[in-house]
């Protein structure tokens, strides 16, 4: 495997777990809005403690996401100019 497949292999598998939070994220607010109406707070207040941590590491997942995009846009911009002849 090359290096350019490789880095688009880790970016697709750092996707999955950036759309897995994100649906669990959402699933949380579903039940935040759930324990809301039933007037449980102690409980909506650990659910949103939970959706912060998530929506914490959402950022993460997203920084990391964005880096290794840059990292296989800076590969393969160097590999097409390898691989293309500049003709004057």
């Amino acid at each position: 495997m090359n290096e350019f497949q490789a880095l688009v292999e880790e970016q697709m598998k750092t996707m999955d777990h950036l759309l897995y939070l994100q649906s669990e994220v959402e699933r949380c607010h579903e039940l935040q809005n759930e324990l809301s109406r039933l007037r449980s707070r102690t409980a909506v207040s650990d659910i949103h403690s939970e959706i912060q941590k998530m929506k914490d590491e959402l950022d993460e997942i997203v920084a990391v996401f964005e880096q290794q995009t840059n990292e296989v846009v800076k590969l393969f911009r160097k590999q097409n100019m390898k691989n293309t002849k500049i003709i004057v």
